[in-house]
């Protein structure tokens, strides 16, 4: 095949596929921090492009100068370069050479020191209002969303109302996960017996997903779920119609939604008619129960097999 057909071939495929990127990119565009949804996704897009600029500084005259000078510097008859056999050294190119990385390092380091603190997971600066308290229980293979203040609980929805800071504890209850909303803030990770924490601000109504970037089983690529970011007055109704249709969350409730199922299988399990097909609702009973199901792993003793999430002897694996 001749160059100008694989050319005539090739450059059609090649717009088709930049389109077809293009096209993906927006109909998930709620769901990446290049289209953020918050202020704390739109700081980490700036520091990216940013970043992606500088270094463009060094990348790009290396990747013109090396064709050029490769073609100047080739071996011809009638060539009109510089023969220098037993040049080894230029004040002006070990300047250019090492001082623009430099400079551009050290501004790359202050923009990141800048960004980091700016971005700390444990803070809450971009909210006036007080943070809804939200605390995230990473389950297999399901998220379980508890608000100890309004009484109820979810997995496979988090609601949240805009312009307020929301606040999470984080841990799991089996193996250490990843939790992330890309289009509000990046990952953070959970593991038993501890907590860490994240805290997001949604600008406007908007759906997005979350999920698991930690590999963790068969279920793996079904741990997702939905942010809801809503108007208050919005959320407020999500809040009571959670409470009208949600089940008790009851200890038995509990170990069932703890075993080794994915969204699916919970939901075919505790799902009932009035909830959503893809979300499952909670009553919270007294007790705490997040606070329980970190503490147990802290009695200083090995945790029996029948009391951990995640082992055949605390219940069977749904069959895939």
């Amino acid at each position: 095949m001749s160059f100008s057909r694989m050319s005539s071939v090739s450059i059609p495929a090649l717009v088709t596929l930049v389109a077809l990127l293009v096209s993906v990119q927006a109909a998930g565009a709620s769901d990446s921090f290049m289209d953020p949804q918050g202020p704390i996704a739109a700081v980490q897009k700036r520091h990216l492009l940013r970043a992606t600029a500088l270094i463009l500084i060094a990348v790009i005259p290396v990747l013109v100068l090396v064709p050029l000078i490769a073609l100047r510097y080739r071996r011809r008859r009638g060539g009109n370069a510089a023969y220098k056999p037993h040049w080894d050294f230029s004040a002006k190119l070990e300047f250019l050479m090492w001082g623009v990385p430099i400079v551009i390092v050290a501004i790359l380091s202050f923009y990141l020191w800048k960004a980091t603190h700016r971005l700390d997971p444990y803070a809450a600066p971009f909210g006036e209002e007080p943070a809804l308290r939200v605390q995230v229980v990473g389950l297999d293979w399901k998220w379980l969303f508890i608000y100890p203040d309004l009484g109820i609980a979810s997995v496979g929805e988090l609601g949240i109302p805009i312009k307020q800071q929301v606040a999470m504890t984080l841990t799991t209850d089996t193996v250490m996960q990843s939790f992330m909303i890309p289009a509000l803030a990046g990952q953070i990770y959970a593991m038993p017996g501890m907590t860490t924490q994240l805290h997001v601000v949604a600008d406007a109504p908007e759906t997005m997903q979350g999920e698991n970037t930690q590999y963790n089983g068969r279920g793996f690529t079904k741990q997702k779920f939905m942010t809801q970011a809503m108007k208050p007055e919005d959320f407020n109704a999500w809040v009571t119609s959670v409470r009208a249709h949600g089940i008790p969350l009851t200890e038995d409730t509990y170990r069932t939604l703890a075993m080794r199922t994915d969204r699916d299988e919970v939901q075919a399990a505790l799902g009932t008619p009035l909830m959503p097909l893809n979300a499952l609702y909670f009553t919270l009973e007294e007790g705490d129960l997040f606070h329980s199901i970190l503490h147990r792993y802290h009695s200083g003793e090995p945790l029996p097999l029948d009391k951990q999430p995640g082992t055949t002897e605390f219940g069977q694996e749904a069959s895939q």
